[in-house]
């Protein structure tokens, strides 16, 4: 068994809980949370037998080997350092840092201590994606990857009347590329790699976050098309357009439906069976990683989220947006 702590008592972490206890060799040992009543609640709902308060005092217990955190993206840099310097695995939400620097800093620890370091992004991890991967050299020479995820925010709603919650809070490293412009790019980087180019522009909202906004990325043979949104919806498929078909998935942050057209008009439908409780793969990668004494993904690697964060990186700057941790 993996005993597993958790930071962050949010309804990520629920769905977290749902797809990771279905692992055999997933166990919830301890919940942390800034009041001992919120932990203890949650630790009696998930069947959790430690509460903490304190941050350090998880890191150094022995009641668990590895941790999922699910705070604000801010936090995620100090608080993965924490828990790794104390020789515990990382499984950490994207984006799992605010910039490229906090992200060296905290693969340097991850080395230094010998423990796990993932990024925790499911959909590089599920079979319909694995599925892309298995199948894209059928469609020919690819010369196009689009893809799209806007989803307006119930938060939105708050922030037009005046009140600015984490999600539209420059404070907590937030805004529509680093929640959900992330689900269009990291495949791509798993897919293709680094860009040669990366052009971004967007609305920034006045709290000092973008509400929405465009990427465009160039490699040698391949363009792509990116756009993301917390201020408006959109119902596009994204798609993978090669020489011989294109490849059409019904949502990028998580493909259910997956099938190729052919130039002929032929559809090859893609689609895989998947656990309803989809978090369940990336609970199933780290546990794996742990067990087989691996220290990183092939999807989710380092490498792929250290490209991923220098695009994000990028696109901020030429869109305006600055975090209070960027240098």
């Amino acid at each position: 068994m993996v005993r597993f702590g958790v930071v962050g008592t949010n309804w990520i972490t629920e769905a977290f809980l749902k797809g990771a206890s279905q692992h055999e060799d997933f166990q919830l040992t301890a919940v942390y949370s800034r009041t001992e009543e919120r932990a203890a609640e949650f630790a009696a709902k998930y069947g959790a037998n430690d509460v903490f308060t304190s941050m350090e005092e998880m890191a150094a217990s022995d009641v668990i080997d590895a941790v999922y955190i699910a705070s604000p993206n801010s936090l995620h840099a100090a608080q993965a350092i924490t828990f790794m310097e104390n020789g515990k695995h990382v499984l950490c939400e994207k984006a799992i840092a605010s910039n490229s620097d906090e992200l060296a800093e905290m693969v340097k620890i991850a080395k230094e201590n010998d423990v796990v370091l993932m990024e925790a992004l499911k959909s590089t991890l599920m079979p319909n994606f694995r599925a892309v991967q298995e199948n894209i050299h059928k469609i020919g020479t690819v010369r196009r990857y689009f893809a799209s995820y806007c989803q307006y925010s119930s938060r939105y709603d708050k922030y037009k009347e005046g009140t600015v919650l984490n999600a539209f809070n420059p404070e907590y490293s937030a805004g529509s590329l680093m929640d959900i412009g992330i689900y269009c790019i990291y495949p791509l980087v798993v897919l293709f790699g680094e860009p040669k180019s990366v052009q971004a522009n967007g609305y920034v909202l006045d709290s000092g976050v973008d509400g929405e906004g465009s990427v465009l990325l160039k490699y040698d043979e391949i363009d792509a098309v990116i756009m993301f949104s917390k201020i408006t919806d959109s119902t596009l498929p994204s798609e993978i357009h090669g020489e011989e078909g294109n490849i059409r998935i019904d949502k990028i942050s998580t493909p259910e439906k997956v099938e190729i057209i052919y130039r002929d008009g032929r559809i090859e439908d893609l689609s895989q069976d998947q656990i309803t409780d989809n978090m369940f793969y990336e609970a199933e990668e780290f546990i794996e990683l742990i067990k087989q004494g691996k220290k990183e993904s092939v999807n989710n690697s380092l490498e792929n989220s250290r490209i991923t964060i220098k695009i994000l990186d990028e696109a901020r700057r030429q869109m305006g947006v600055r975090f209070p941790s960027d240098k």
